[in-house]
Parts: structure tokens; sequence; C-alpha cells
């Protein structure tokens, strides 16, 4: 779709909604607000209740706010006072007198393990509400946070429905172990680990049920987890009930995705015209041209509608907050055939007992998604190198009606490429997945002693899951002679249980306070299933296995907070850790941290001041592990099978044939332990003009040592893999910054605006115990489709992880590539390994968040976008199909993309994959969403409240990288499914 077409269709769907939008009559109300002791309270909300309509009072506490016809309640709310309601009746002036809450006079964040005011937090700690969150056709959680928070990098890894993500918080702190971070749902840690039949754990969550993500970013933050928070960790709040009326809302939408862009390949006139005049007219390989003209990328991609429905109920029934929801998710992917459907939902209830010393809160989420995953990235890489002079179908119900390249014997051409209509149509890749989390926690606080409570939260994470793959046995792609096709079936469970108990002291001694927590927790991990893989018929069987396997993790943990005069704040953490993985004598880890906060606005000589309203320096260090890698039984010997189909034959004395499976071992190292990462963090938190500018300072550097990285095993060792060892040392260092401003707050218009900025850059110090000469380094990651076992992808000592590592490309005077000629940098006269150079990484160096809202009497508007910059990709794309190369072989012609006209390359040079031509530079700005909405309040005699809003999703990218997108996070492009932009008109309703 052309920009011209997209923004056709963005200003029609604006143009529905303005179409319903009346304006009435409006009348002025003005007042003041005032404290508990009468003074005038600056920066108090005053706002038209159920809209964002309002405005806050000024340094005098004074407000001014205008009235349309029908809004008839304001809500006055700030923090650490009592919110209050008032009806407007005929009134033009009103003043309140608010009174001090002191269950809420400090804004607090959540944290591991419970939570802290926000002015005593000494961590680096980040806090995303529902109100911030990104808008738009959004179907998995991790999309609400994108450049949203400094130092966390979110890239969703595809445009496919339900899509995983590739989330990195400072950076990765491993090789060879898991660079994600730990996701915590309502005080459950989840596993990390797949979900088969599922493309994003994640997406069991629906989006609509959240109410905050919380990123703990340093040591002295993420200690408390330790086992599990070397890579940081994101902690998701759900919605819970409140006191009051029985509430319900609605939220719905429809959406419309579109693929922004396609690859440039040649059209069916480029093709004939290329193949004529390489191979002359007359040619046997003219001889196989098609007479059709095919667009093979539109007959694979389509416009996709989806839509997402969700209903909660939330109250109170005899002082028992509860809420409950259900939601409904259809999303159809732009690649054909692709779709996920989602049913999903939500209970929490949160009573308390005994004069609210017992605290209950009990929360269950379900769901159930059904996926049907298409083969995208065959069909899309068929879609670029399928011939365009051919039919998608030409009636041959050999091979179900598709047009097919055959071999001499009339059977496919093993070697050809796929129809790309038929990997979609013929291929049925289905998964189901049953999910459940929940837990229930007891916070229970002594009558007899109230400074001390105990809290006790018992979870689990169970899913189910199963699905196939099958193909008909007229399916090109698995054609036997009629004795083809697939049935393959598999199922998966996992059994995920945790029990947390700790105490926790709270008192005031004097100036000082006291906050200490001591605590137990255990944690289950359980996984099994079954795969099987066999022909149509069953005659060939492939897979036919069964498997299981867990995991324990226990640990104990302690964390104190001292706070003097509330101006020096204090923590001490402690977590001792124990991992089933590893051996008795190396299972156990201690991670301690250790913060320091100075609230410098508290001091005399700044707590008058009116200029800077915050000011707050932070100092932390901590060591956090990491045991995520490999095998659960990782440090034990084992023997595993052989590929199924390698039998060993073994003949008795008359002759007969018994074939067993074979079995090799494996390589372990029965001392391996913990890998460790040890954070410096210094900080400050500040704010100016009462708080009307905020934001945060930090630089971090991080050491990880004693890596878990898997190295080769020697040729005579009689193991069949490589080994997972504790090898190799690796550095991050970075500064972010972070900055929210109030550029115009008044009764009519406001207007705040937010800015995230990161550098971070890491570098491998130690790789191996000893590195022997020519050794390039650790190859890591995927390979280019040519040249079959290299890779461009390198773990490098003085490098950044995922290094590329390739032969200089030469240019001429025109800044044209000379192909086959590279800088010979070590001068010997001729292109070896010893020449390839190792300068471009696949992790950017600067990351950029920028997001703003607007609201306008009942309008509100808002944009969020990022920007990745000083990252590289390897287009894979460009080097598989840019040259001559394969363009006519084995009787089967291919396309080429409309790279080849500037490069003219031929292919027949073997280091041509290795060239850093296809190197590209792939820094971008991603405009991600832009929502328009009005609200209609008080409909109903303000009984209901209607929101209707308009979203665009994926709005542009600027790059000059010259492939599909510029955003992917391996760091090698080859066939993504295309990132959608996607159209939204939505409605929220409440009763």
């Amino acid at each position: 779709m052309s920009i011209n077409s997209t923004w056709r269709y963005a200003t029609t769907l604006l143009l529905v909604m303005f179409s319903i939008v009346t304006f009435a009559q409006e009348r002025t109300l003005s007042g003041k607000v005032v404290d508990e002791n009468g003074d005038p309270l600056p920066g108090v909300a005053v706002l038209v209740k159920g809209t964002t309509k309002g405005g806050t009072t000024n340094f005098d506490g004074e407000y001014k706010i205008t009235l349309s016809e029908g809004e008839t309640t304001l809500v006055v709310s700030y923090i650490g006072y009592k919110t209050q309601e008032v009806s407007v009746g005929n009134q033009s002036i009103i003043d309140f007198a608010l009174e001090v809450d002191a269950e809420q006079l400090d804004e607090v964040v959540v944290i591991g393990y419970g939570s802290v005011k926000k002015e005593d937090a000494t961590g680096s700690v980040a806090a995303v509400n529902a109100s911030d969150f990104n808008q738009g056709a959004i179907t998995s959680p991790q999309e609400q946070l994108q450049g949203k928070v400094a130092g966390v990098n979110i890239s969703t890894n595809s445009g496919e429905p339900g899509a995983g993500a590739t989330i990195r918080i400072r950076g990765g702190s491993s090789l060879s172990a898991s660079n994600d971070p730990l996701i915590v749902i309502d005080g459950v840690p989840v596993d990390n680990g797949e979900v088969r039949g599922q493309a994003n754990p994640l997406s069991s969550i629906n989006p609509n049920d959240i109410e905050t993500f919380t990123v703990l970013k340093d040591a002295s933050a993420t200690a408390i987890y330790g086992s599990r928070a070397s890579n940081g960790v994101i902690i998701i709040t759900t919605k819970k009930g409140s006191s009051g009326q029985m509430k319900i809302d609605y939220a719905g939408n429809v959406s419309v995705a579109t693929a922004p862009k396609t690859i440039d390949v040649m059209s069916a006139s480029q093709f004939r015209d290329l193949v004529t005049q390489v191979y002359g007219e007359g040619s046997e390989a003219v001889s196989r041209l098609g007479t059709d003209d095919t667009d093979w990328q539109n007959e694979v991609l389509a416009p996709a509608v989806s839509t997402d429905h969700s209903v909660s109920v939330g109250g109170a029934i005899k002082d028992v907050p509860y809420r409950v929801s259900i939601g409904y998710t259809n999303q159809n992917g732009i690649v054909k055939t692709s779709n996920m459907e989602r049913f999903s939902g939500a209970i929490s209830v949160n009573p308390k007992f005994f004069d609210d010393h017992l605290a209950v809160s009990l929360n269950l989420k379900g769901n159930i998604s059904n996926s049907r995953f298409a083969d995208a990235g065959g069909a899309l890489g068929n879609a670029v190198s399928f011939d365009p002079t051919k039919p998608v179908r030409d009636g041959n119900e050999k091979f179900g009606g598709y047009y097919t390249w055959t071999a001499p014997d009339g059977n496919p051409e093993v070697n050809a490429t796929r129809n790309p209509v038929a990997l979609l149509e013929q291929v049925d890749n289905r998964g189901k997945v049953n999910r459940s989390i929940g837990n229930i926690q007891l916070d229970y606080k002594f009558h007899f002693l109230p400074e001390l409570k105990a809290n006790l939260n018992v979870g689990y994470d169970y899913s189910y899951s199963d699905g196939h793959n099958n193909t008909p046995t007229n399916f090109a792609g698995d054609y036997a002679a009629g004795d083809g096709g697939k049935r393959s079936t598999y199922n998966q469970t996992r059994d995920n249980r945790l029990l947390d108990f700790y105490f926790q002291y709270n008192k005031e001694v004097g100036d000082f306070n006291i906050d200490a927590m001591l605590g137990y927790s255990w944690q289950y991990f359980k996984s099994s299933g079954y795969d099987y893989s066999a022909n149509v018929s069953g005659s060939r069987i492939d897979v036919d296995k069964a498997f299981a396997t867990e995991r324990y993790l226990v640990s104990f943990f302690g964390r104190a907070n001292v706070s003097y005069l509330q101006k020096y704040l204090l923590t001490v953490t402690l977590r001792y850790d124990g991992t089933s993985r590893f051996s008795p004598d190396t299972r156990w880890g201690v991670f301690p941290a250790l913060a320091f906060a100075w609230n410098m606005k508290k001091e005399s000589f700044l707590e008058t001041s009116d200029a800077v309203s915050t000011l707050k320096l932070r100092l932390g260090y901590g060591v956090t592990g990491q045991q995520d890698v490999g095998s659960d039984y990782i440090s034990q010997p084992r023997y595993t099978f052989g590929q199924d189909v390698v039998q060993y034959p073994v003949y008795d004395s008359q002759g007969n044939i018994t074939s067993y499976q074979t079995i090799a071992p494996q390589a372990y190292d029965s001392r391996i332990k913990w890998e460790s990462t040890a954070t410096y963090n210094i900080a400050a938190d500040f704010g100016f003009m009462d708080d009307r500018i905020t934001g945060t300072l930090e630089y971090y550097y991080r050491q990880s040592f004693d890596l878990l990285n898997t190295i080769p095993v020697p040729g005579q060792s009689n193991l069949n893999n490589e080994l997972t060892t504790n090898i190799g040392d690796l550095t991050n260092q970075g500064i972010e910054l972070s900055m929210n401003a109030k550029i115009i707050s008044n009764s009519k218009l406001h207007w705040d605006f937010g800015f995230n900025f990161t550098y971070n850059r890491n570098e491998i110090t130690k790789l191996t115990n000893g590195e022997q000469e020519g050794f390039l380094g650790v190859p890591t990651g995927p390979g280019p489709s040519r040249g079959t076992g290299s890779k461009v992808l390198y773990q490098r000592v003085g490098n950044p992880t995922n290094s590329f590592l390739v032969f200089e490309q030469v240019y001429d005077s025109n800044g044209k590539p000379l192909e086959g000629v590279y800088v010979d940098h070590n001068e010997d006269g001729q292109i070896t390994n010893e020449d390839r150079i190792s300068d471009k990484y696949v992790a950017p160096d600067f990351i950029l968040g920028l997001n703003t809202k607007v609201s306008y009497g009942n309008w509100d508007f808002s944009m969020a976008g990022r920007a990745n910059i000083g990252n590289y990709v390897y287009n894979d794309v460009e080097s598989a199909n840019g040259a001559l190369r394969n363009l006519y072989e084995f009787s089967v012609l291919t396309n080429r993309t409309t790279s080849y006209f500037d490069t003219q390359f031929t292919g027949n040079d073997n280091n041509l994959p290795l060239s850093s031509y296809y190197v590209q530079k792939a820094t971008f700005f991603r405009l991600d969403n832009i929502m328009l909405g009005y609200n209609f309040n008080n409909l109903a005699d303000g009984k209901i409240n209607l929101r209707v809003y308009t979203t665009v999703n994926n709005v542009f990218v600027i790059t000059n990288y010259k492939g599909l997108d510029p955003e992917i996070p391996e760091g090698v492009d080859n066939n993504i499914y295309p990132r959608a932009r996607t159209f939204l008109l939505g409605v929220n309703v409440g009763f």
C-alpha cells in the first residue's frame, strides 16, 4: 500500500469518528485547593469525572476549568491526600480542602517481595502505568512497554500473530545462557522456556488486564531475585477490584493490517530479459521461461482484518473487592493462513479480615489460544526467488494443482524452489495451548506486634499444549511417489510451582526507620511431552519419542532498608540460591547487593527551593546469578539417542537383521557453576518547577564472569556435541537518561512529552582458556543462506557480542563493489580468514524513545516512537538473491532481486557471502503508533462514559537500510515475517 493510500485510509477512519461528534455549550468553573492547614496546594489534578479533561492547580492552588453540557462531576486528587468527588450543579466557584490519606501519603513502586515509597527507593526502578501504555493493535504485553523505559530494548521478532519478542535490559549479560529478563506476574516468576504451540509465552496474558509494568534494572534492585535476575526483572501487576459500586467496562476494536513494504525483485519482463541476456536466444534456459506475470509476494501477502474484545466487572461485595474479566482476540496475519485466536479470563479477589490485619490476594488467569502458523520464512523466501513467469496453478493434480518444478522422472526437483502458495495452503501447522497462572497470597500483620508481618505466596504456572504439522501426499515438499506427505504431532505439559514465605519488620526508632525482611523461596519446573513424525501411511517413522525433564530452585533471602531523617537511605540485600542443574559441590551461589541514596531535597539548602523540587543521588553495587542454560542435567553424564533415521544393523546366525537406534555420550562438566554478574550503578533523580520537569540520569558498569559458554569438544573425545562450561568474561557499560515534561497544563490543554536515551556498549574480555594462533572466535547465530557451514557472526575477545566477521569489500571510483576484490589486511598476497575484519555489530550504540500526550477538552492525542542508532544487519535476502549464481541451475530458474542491477555480481566468488557489502547499517527511527480519541462523558445522566478512538501502528520507518525492515534482533535478515502497518478503530464503554 502506497503512502498516499495509507493516509487516505487513516483519514477515512478519522472522518468516520469525527462525524459522530457534536459540540455543546461550555461554561467556566474556578476555585482554590488547600491542604489540611489551609495552605494552597500546587499541582493538584482537577478533572472531569471519567475523562482526562481538566488541569492542575497553579502555585497559589488555583484552578480554572471549562465544562461542556452534561459534565456534572469533578474529581480532585493529589498524592498523599484523599480523592474528592463533587457534583458541580449550577456553581461557578468551588473550593476544596483536601484531607491527608495516611495510607497513600507517599507514592509507592512495586519491587521484589513488596513495595517501597518512591522517594525511599535506592535502586534503579522504572514504573509504567496503564495510562502511559502504547495504544493500538496490541495483542502481547511487551508491546505496551516498547520504547517507554531507558535501558530497555524491546523488538518484536516478526509480524506473526502473537509473535515473540527479544527483550534486553542494559544489554545482554551472557553468551550461551539466556539473556531474557525475569518476568514476574502478580508475584509469580514465570519460566521463559518455550511453550510449544505458542509463538510468544507472554501472549497468554490479556494486555487489557495489566495495570503496571515495573522494571528493575540494577543489581541492588534485582538482587532479591538473585538466581534469575542477571538480565533484569519486569514485574507485571494486573488490575484489581476496588471498593464501591459495581462497574462494567467494555473495550473493543477492529483493525486492518497491511504490508508496508515488499522486497524489490525483478518483474516477469525484467526476468525474461535477464535470462535471455545471460544465456542467449534459443537456449535451454530461455525455453524454460513461462508466459505468466506473477507477483509471488502479492500471492502470499494480503490485508488482514482482526478484532479484540474485553469485558470486565469490578467492585466490592460486602467490602470484598473483586474484578472479573473475559477477553477474545482473533488476529489474522498479513501472510495468508496465519492466525491466532485467544480466549482469556482473569479473576482477582482481595478481601481483608481481622480489622485489616490479614490481607488476602487471590489471582487467577487462564487462556486458550489456537494458532495456525504459516510457513512464513519458506513462503516469503520462495516468493522472492520463484520464477515470476510461472503460474500459481497449472492443474497438475499430482501436486495438488500447484505449479511445481519437476525432474526428468516427473517427480519434484529436490533442489528447486517450492511454490509459495502451496507452502501456505497445503501445510497445516496448528497449535493449541491451555495455560493458567495463579497464586494466593496471605499477608498477616501480627496483632500483638503490628510492626511484624508474615507473607505466604503459593503460585503455579501450568500449561498443556498439543499440535500438528501435516501435509498431504501430493505436497511437493514431502513427495515420495504416492507414499509421502507428513503426519507430525506433539504435546507438551509444563508444570511450574512456587512457594514463597517471608517475615517483614518495619519500625521507626527515633530518627531511623528500619524495614527488614527475611524469607525462603522454593520453585519447581517440570516439562514433559511427546513427538511423533511419519509419512501419511506410517510406513516411515522419522521421530517417535517421549521426553521429560525437571529442575528445582531453592533460595534464602533477606533485605534491610534503613533510613535516617528520611534523607540518608541504605539497602542491604543477600540471596543464597541453589539449583538442581549443578552438582552438589557447586550448586549454591551467594548474591549480595548494597545501595545508598541521599535525598538532597530534604536538606536545608534545598528544602525551600522552588526551582528544585526533587533531587536524589543513588549509588549501588550487587551481584546476580545465571543458571538458565542448556539441559536441566547439564552437570551429569548423559547418553542421548542419535537421529531416529540412523539405525545400527545387527545380523543373527540366520542372517536376519535387527536395527538398533544409536546412542552417544554427551559432553558435560561436573563442576559447572553459577555465572555471575556484578553491577555498579550511580544515578541522580531530579525534578524542577514543582516536578513539571522530572528525570533520571544513570551510569552503570556490569561485569559478567564465569560465563556459561559453549565451546567445541576435541575431535578424539568420543563426544558428539559441544561442551557448556564456565569460560569467559563480559562487560557492559552505559548511560541512561529519561525525562518527562509537562509542557502545558491548564484548564483546557495538557501537553506531556517524554524522552529516554540509552548508550550501551559491551565487550568480551575473555572467551576461552587459551586462544590458539588464527583463532577466529566462536561462531554464533544464523549463517548466510549461501556458503554452507559459514557464519558471519562471531564472539571475539575485544569485541561486543555478536560481531560480524567478514572480508572488507573494495569499491571502484564510482562506489560500485568489485566482485572478488577484498582488502588484504595482513598483506601476504592472498585472501584468507586472517584478512576478515570485525568492526560492525548487531546491537545499537544508542537507543532513543519518544512519546507525547496531548488533551484538549474531550479530545486526546498520543504518539510514540523509538530509534536504534549504530546497529548493523547482514542482508541475507540480497546476498542469496542478488547475484547471477543459481539463476539457472538443475534446469530450474530462480528470480533475482533488483539489487543485481547495482552490483552485476555473478556470484562465482565463493567468498561473496562473507563480503562486508552485505553488512549494512540499519540505524532507524520507527514511529510505533499514533492515537486520536474523543470522550463522551456522563451519558445517560452520568451512568455511561463512552470513548471512541483510532490508531495507526507501525506508522513509518526512516532508515537507509536496503532490506525489508532494519529491526532484526538476531542480526541476519533472512525472510522475516513483515511487521504490518495496522489501522484500528476502537471503543471503550464504562457503565
